[in-house]
């Protein structure tokens, strides 16, 4: 009965942070460009600042 609202409901959920650096990782080419998108993600780049 819920599994269509449930499938709908994960269309639109918002991925998390944690979710969002993982799968930039995977998508790296090589092993210059995932250590160079390490260094980013260990910079910040998709931590939110409240200042």
């Amino acid at each position: 009965m819920f599994g269509p609202i449930r499938k709908f409901a994960r269309a639109f959920r918002i991925p998390s942070v944690d979710e969002l650096e993982t799968q930039y990782l995977n998508n790296s080419f090589d092993r210059v460009d995932l250590e160079h998108r390490q260094r980013q993600v260990d910079r910040g780049m998709f931590r939110r600042h409240n200042f």
